[in-house]
């Protein structure tokens, strides 16, 4: 398994478990069954940590649909060099941080280290392309 392919199972690893802290949250305020049903407008509200989990999730899902094509491509393609594995390394760490960064409310970091895992997307998709 090329190094990259492993750094996008981790990364859906971790995107497939970033909605267990709101859902925990949602147990915690609503209780178990009714968090297990479908919420209306009389629903009990998140934390505001919680909602802003949810909106950290949703972003990782929606970057992982860019990613994930890339690594792929990277690996029909036969594409693996220093280049490669450091940006799929950069994207993960950047991942991690941005949902700490948006849980806690940070909005700086947030956006900086949303900035540097699309630059680690540029590099990838730059290299799939054989370098232009």
């Amino acid at each position: 398994m090329s190094y990259e392919l492993k750094w996008l199972i981790y990364t859906t690893v971790l995107t497939s478990l970033l909605w267990v802290p709101y859902i925990l949250n949602r147990i915690s305020v609503r209780g178990l069954l009714p968090a297990m049903g479908y919420a209306d407008e009389t629903a009990a509200p998140h934390a505001p940590w919680a909602a802003r989990a949810m909106k950290a999730h949703s972003n990782a899902v929606e970057n992982l649909v860019l990613f994930a094509p890339l690594v792929l491509a990277l690996h029909v393609l036969g594409i693996s060099n220093d280049t490669t594995q450091m940006a799929v390394l950069v994207y993960f760490a950047m991942r991690v941080v941005h949902y700490f960064a948006y849980v806690f409310a940070v909005p700086v970091l947030r956006t900086l280290v949303f900035a540097v895992s699309w630059v680690a997307l540029l590099a990838l998709a730059y290299q799939a392309l054989g370098g232009l």
